[in-house]
């Protein structure tokens, strides 16, 4: 197919769903978007697709339908729950589900589309609001080959580079070790620039000597300015990342191997979202490092 020729349906218009939504919009693709609390489908930006009612509107008669979601029940919920998607889905149409969750979910999910002759491929991104906003996300895709050749248009348009890693689920295991370095790399940060404000450094100057060292990293390019501000403007939501790092956690413990300072941002991160801040940004985490010196 070329790209003229695919129908989408966007269920989830979040802070990565709607923009990758818009880029969508943008390159020409037919487009029903559906999300929760509707209000993101009067975006300006999303004028001339097709405002659904439910996961069901949103794919009826279409080839793809991509899911951008905020967790395990809510992808079951759009798929199979009330005026759910797969009670419209065509056979030979596909999920393309962008979202985070659980290896076995996805599975799960795969089994019961595949039923009905409609193929599922996880295709979780990374990469920010900011890759989400300029089409540069990474995609990592689990399922077979034939639907994702097929699709392939939809996730040049989402992504500056796609990688295939074997059947469905194994995108998702792969972004768990993506999370577990961002969990690393924020909390690094978190901590470097807490010394250098200590130390009473001129920290602007000092990240923009280090970012490109050995110390560069994107949290550090991108994150670090927001600790020094002590402003988190919601890039990825810090409840979202804690839950990917219990996805991660597990997947551990299923391999009997430990994960000391996973675990230890996974508590940071409880004590933020216990402490009011889940909402906030993962870069939030330089919070904990202030709630400790106040204390």
């Amino acid at each position: 197919m070329t790209r003229c020729d695919l129908s989408l349906g966007f269920v989830g218009l979040g802070a990565l769903g709607l923009p990758i939504a818009i880029n969508l919009h943008s390159a020409g693709f037919p487009l029903r978007v559906h999300t929760r609390s509707r209000t993101a489908e009067t975006s300006p930006e999303l004028e001339g697709a097709t405002q659904c009612s439910s996961p069901a509107d949103a794919s009826t008669g279409v080839d793809v339908l991509l899911l951008c979601v905020s967790d395990d029940a809510a992808v079951e919920n759009v798929l199979f729950g009330p005026k759910g998607a797969a009670s419209q889905l065509s056979a030979g149409s596909v999920v393309v589900d962008c979202s985070t969750i659980a290896p076995a979910t996805a599975q799960h999910c795969a089994e019961r589309l595949g039923r009905q002759n409609v193929h599922y491929l996880d295709a979780p991104v990374t990469g920010g609001t900011e890759g989400a906003k300029r089409g540069s996300l990474t995609v990592l895709v689990g399922g077979a080959s034939e639907p994702l050749e097929r699709i392939r248009p939809i996730l040049e348009v989402i992504g500056g580079s796609i990688h295939h890693f074997g059947s469905v689920g194994r995108g998702q295991q792969v972004k768990a070790v993506n999370q577990v370095l961002v969990a690393g790399s924020y909390a690094a940060v978190a901590e470097a620039v807490a010394l250098g404000q200590q130390l009473d450094l001129p920290m602007p100057q000092v990240i923009d000597a280090l970012k490109t060292g050995a110390a560069g990293s994107w949290a550090l390019e991108h994150r670090s300015t927001a600790m020094l501000n002590g402003s988190y403007p919601l890039g990825f939501r810090l409840s979202l990342h804690r839950k990917d790092l219990g996805i991660a956690l597990d997947a551990a413990k299923a391999v009997q191997l430990d994960l000391p300072v996973t675990t230890l941002v996974e508590q940071m991160e409880l004590d933020l979202i216990n402490n009011g801040r889940g909402n906030e940004d993962v870069s939030a985490l330089h919070r904990w490092n202030q709630t400790r010196q106040e204390s």
